[in-house]
């Protein structure tokens, strides 16, 4: 079979081209460009096989950085598994926010709570090589899996620590920044039942409360380890623009700032310890 039949038959099955062309760029080794200029060449028996179990592996719903393994994050590949949430677009602009903050910081501490894939945490290390960074996650198959894209990736300044919220952090560390993306979708929400998000650990999506208890979580352990003027700066649903905001100003956090992300959908919001804290 030619690699355009091969893509023919299952876009006829509902699955985007593009896709397909992703799935078998990892099946050959070789990049889209490559695919298009090599449409008409045959697929081996191997190739073909591996393609088409790839193929239906998506048909299935299985997300497709699973299937492949990995997942760019902030121009660099990030290695997934059903052991962590698998990075979105959106959470890069944390990222771009903190090193915006930090571009005349030196030695800064941050602590990245919920840490995943790491995908935060090593991305602050290599951005901020001056910065000192801290990630912590209750899932120790998470935490070995930030721990091998750290090492892929190249990030040194950074240690992993298990823990739930901030309960195995030093009661007198303090630190410059604390980022998350933790988990905010409200028990029983449709959305964990469609796509991507059924195959994702609920333990990462899913507050068990209300959607905002994570976020008092982060307050209570903010109000401890955040030095004084110290920035907090999370992520949340695009319904939580104003009660993930309002949570932080009731709590006394000052130059509180919601950030939309480039879809126009309330995304971030960030905030400040009072000097006095």
């Amino acid at each position: 079979m030619k690699i355009r039949q091969f893509i023919d038959a299952f876009a006829g099955n509902a699955l985007p081209r593009s896709e397909l062309r992703l799935l078998l760029s990892h099946v050959l080794a070789r990049d889209t460009a490559w695919l298009v200029a090599h449409d008409d060449d045959e697929l081996g028996s191997t190739e073909e096989h591996q393609a088409r179990v790839a193929a239906s592996r998506r048909l299935s719903g299985e997300p497709i950085a699973y299937i492949l393994g990995y997942r760019e994050f902030f121009g660099r590949k990030f290695k997934c598994s059903p052991a962590a949430l698998i990075p979105r677009p959106e959470t890069e602009l944390l990222i771009e926010l903190i090193g915006t903050a930090s571009t005349q910081a030196e030695g800064q501490r941050i602590l990245d709570v919920g840490t995943g894939t790491g995908c935060i945490a090593v991305s602050l290390a290599l951005e901020l090589p001056s910065a000192q960074v801290t990630a912590v996650d209750l899932s120790r198959d998470a935490l070995a899996l930030a721990r091998e894209n750290a090492h892929a990736l190249g990030a040194s300044n950074i240690e992993f620590i298990e823990s739930d919220w901030f309960s195995a952090i030093d009661a007198n560390k303090k630190f410059d920044v604390i980022v998350s993306n933790p988990p905010y979708i409200v028990p029983n929400d449709p959305h964990l039942f469609r796509g991507d998000l059924r195959f994702e650990p609920w333990l990462a999506l899913q507050d068990r409360v209300d959607g905002l208890q994570s976020y008092r979580e982060l307050i209570a352990g903010a109000k401890k380890h955040l030095r004084a003027d110290g920035l907090l700066i999370v992520e949340h649903g695009y319904d939580q623009g104003e009660s993930v905001p309002a949570l932080f100003r009731e709590a006394g956090f000052s130059e509180i700032e919601m950030i939309r992300d480039l879809a126009g959908q309330p995304r971030v919001t960030r905030c400040k310890t009072s000097r006095r804290d």
